[in-house]
């Protein structure tokens, strides 16, 4: 069976998106996930040591923070962050960050969903090998 791949609106999409995490598709080496931070929000700092990651902001203002170096982001604004490298995004306006990601390798299980913050901290999980198809 082919396979069919990821063909979609992403900026409709990533509008949209109310969940602070949500993984709309995983290969077997990248996932797209789509991000969305209430103000004041932030990821909290985090390092990947064997993954490259891109974030694309698509609505919103806010800073990425790069081994401590603070860069204000907004719309349209792209930031790759490589593997190794401590990290945060945080939201610094007064209304939604909403966002997508592309990690390579994958980080996530696929199909996660998170709703909040809290929830995605309580969450252990890590890709696992599983991809969408």
């Amino acid at each position: 069976m082919a396979k069919k791949g990821y063909v979609d609106n992403i900026d409709k999409a990533t509008v949209a998106n109310d969940l602070f995490r949500r993984v709309l598709y995983t290969g077997n080496y990248l996932q797209l996930v789509l991000m969305t931070l209430q103000p004041g929000e932030e990821i909290g700092e985090e390092t990947h040591d064997d993954r490259d990651q891109f974030f694309r902001i698509e609505e919103g203002t806010g800073e990425i923070h790069i081994n401590g170096v603070k860069n204000r982001v907004e719309d349209d604004f792209a930031v790759i962050v490589p593997a190794g490298a401590l990290h945060n995004v945080v939201n610094t306006g007064d209304k939604p960050l909403r966002l997508y990601t592309i990690y390579g390798p994958p980080e996530h299980v696929e199909g996660t969903v998170h709703k909040t913050k809290q929830e995605a901290d309580a969450a252990h999980e890590h890709f696992d090998g599983r991809t969408t198809e």
